[in-house]
């Protein structure tokens, strides 16, 4: 792309994506805000402010995130995840400018034991948090045509909670832990996915939908197991099955996303590495 600097609005730029995007996408103009500078769920102020801005690219990594507490807060997480993305996508329509938005593989019911390609067009939710991003990824797609949708899944990144960090919070508190080993999906380092998109953005890639995810695939014992082997915690790992650790909301059995459409990330084995030493 030469060395055209970009305008570029980063939304939910305080969270784990958000803040490695920031760092990613350095060298363009990057304006980043969060709830603090904009409340996205005041529809007519967010059009004004993002108008006045006039952002060349939006990239939205906002997002309602709790999956249990969803299921109790359906409307939040409907208005976040869902009616706030049509919202940004109509702005952008506009502004004749593309919107870059993440959904999830929990948009897929699990059942699907090879995978789900980006074409997969069985969306089939089986908890409120997928519903919600189910309904984001629905209203994008009617509302721009410029629009890259980029799945991903089983996230963590050195800016919030995710589930490295409890493992090793864990592992420093007790002997033997109990992990779910019946769910497979593909652990993501946010910083090669932060990579993937400013890929995408800079080389004016085809819209659509993409799958960014670290390649391979582990069950949440696996991962747990491979982070205290990294870390060299010694404990006791027991595989139990999903029903021995009920949850309020439902998840897949099997969520891989298969990345059919861009060069592969590095596997979520090297990606962890990467993480665990820094």
């Amino acid at each position: 792309m030469g060395g055209d600097k970009l305008k570029i609005l980063i939304l939910g730029a305080k969270g784990m994506l958000g803040a490695d995007l920031l760092e990613v996408f350095k060298g363009n103009e990057i304006i980043g805000w969060d709830k603090k500078e904009l409340d996205l769920t005041s529809f007519s102020l967010t059009e004004k402010k993002i108008k006045e801005l006039k952002p060349e690219t939006i990239i939205n990594a906002a997002a309602y995130t709790a999956v249990d507490d969803a299921e109790e807060n359906r409307d939040l997480a409907m208005l976040i995840n869902g009616e706030v993305v049509g919202n940004l996508a109509k702005i952008a329509k506009e502004l004749d400018i593309p919107i870059v938005h993440y959904s999830t593989d929990y948009v897929f019911n699990g059942k699907n034991k090879e995978g789900y390609k980006e074409d997969e067009n069985n969306i089939a939710p089986l908890n409120v948090y997928g519903e919600s991003k189910a309904l984001g990824e629905k209203l994008l797609q009617e509302n721009t045509d410029k629009f890259y949708l980029i799945r991903i899944s089983w996230l963590y990144g050195k800016n919030g909670k995710n589930f490295v960090e409890t493992m090793l919070k864990l592992g420093k508190e007790k002997d033997e832990l109990n992990v779910i080993d019946d769910q497979i999906g593909s652990p993501t380092y946010t910083k090669d996915v932060a990579k993937l998109t400013k890929e995408v953005v800079e080389n004016k890639m085809p819209f659509g939908i993409y799958h960014a995810v670290n390649s391979g695939k582990a069950s949440w014992c696996g991962f747990a197991k491979r982070i205290f082997e990294l870390a060299k915690i010694d404990i006791k790992v027991n595989p139990i099955p999903t029903e021995d650790y009920p949850l309020p909301a439902k998840r897949p059995k099997n969520s891989i996303l298969l990345n059919t459409k861009l060069k592969p990330l590095r596997s979520w084995e090297e990606a962890l590495e990467d993480y665990l030493n820094n």
